[in-house]
């Protein structure tokens, strides 16, 4: 057997048997990518790279200067985990395709709904439709939801919205707004929409090298923001990478 057929054998081997915790990481990440295949593939929805790509050059762009509304919200369906864990996969892609489905019959035809990942949805809204209006419009859709779990509970979700020009004009600031907005819902109990507010700013003891804090004021001035700002989106990006 050539060396090349011996590795390939053995990849696959680790792969079908994972035995090292790499081994494990790389079989988990193939499930989630079969999996986030599964539900996109059936709604037809833009990923969240797309979201974020889409969002930037909508923030770039002369909306702000034309008086355009620019609004963005988030959905997340409310104790998810439970449905893949206790009824299997197959249910929970049924359960976010057809919450899916909703969202995409339940806002205007202009509005561009994205498939984040996971089990959360984006909307970005852009027109002549006030953010109050938008609000009440996002509060009806999970309202009228009517996707029920497979011991007949009534699946919910929970919505965070968030202005832009009003709330953040940079992508990941805009975005944090209205993740923020979501996670404070989610604490109130979750089933609700909740708009960004204004965030009061918690001193906090951090420590920095001096490299590390020259650098971070040459990437503002760079950027033309504040340096709160930068280590606020960087501080997200750490969340993000560990799911909290």
């Amino acid at each position: 057997m050539s060396p090349a057929k011996s590795n390939e054998k053995n990849t696959s081997a680790s792969v079908s048997h994972p035995v090292t915790m790499e081994d494990h990481k790389n079989l988990n990440r193939t499930h989630i990518v079969k999996k986030t295949t599964a539900v996109s593939d059936a709604l037809g929805f833009p990923d969240g790279d797309q979201f974020e790509q889409d969002l930037t050059e909508i923030l770039q762009s002369d909306a702000e200067a034309s008086g355009e509304i620019v609004v963005i919200a988030l959905c997340d369906s409310d104790h998810f985990d439970h449905i893949n864990k206790d009824f299997g996969c197959a249910e929970g892609d049924r359960v976010l395709i057809e919450t899916g489905r909703h969202i995409r019959a339940s806002v205007p035809g202009d509005a561009r709904v994205y498939r984040i990942g996971g089990d959360e949805f984006g909307i970005i809204f852009r027109g002549s439709l006030e953010r109050e209006d938008i609000f009440l419009l996002l509060n009806e859709m999970k309202n009228s939801l009517r996707v029920s779990t497979p011991d007949g509970e009534r699946q919910s979700i929970t919505v965070g919205m968030a202005t832009a020009f009003q709330d953040a004009s940079r992508t990941p600031e805009l975005i944090r707004k209205a993740d923020s907005a979501v996670f404070r819902a989610k604490v109130a109990g979750g089933n609700r929409v909740a708009m960004a507010r204004e965030e009061k700013m918690v001193p906090k003891t951090s420590h920095y090298t001096q490299d590390q804090l020259q650098r971070l004021a040459r990437a503002a001035k760079q950027e033309g923001v504040g340096e709160a700002i930068l280590l606020r989106e960087a501080l997200d990006m750490l969340l993000k990478k560990y799911d909290v």
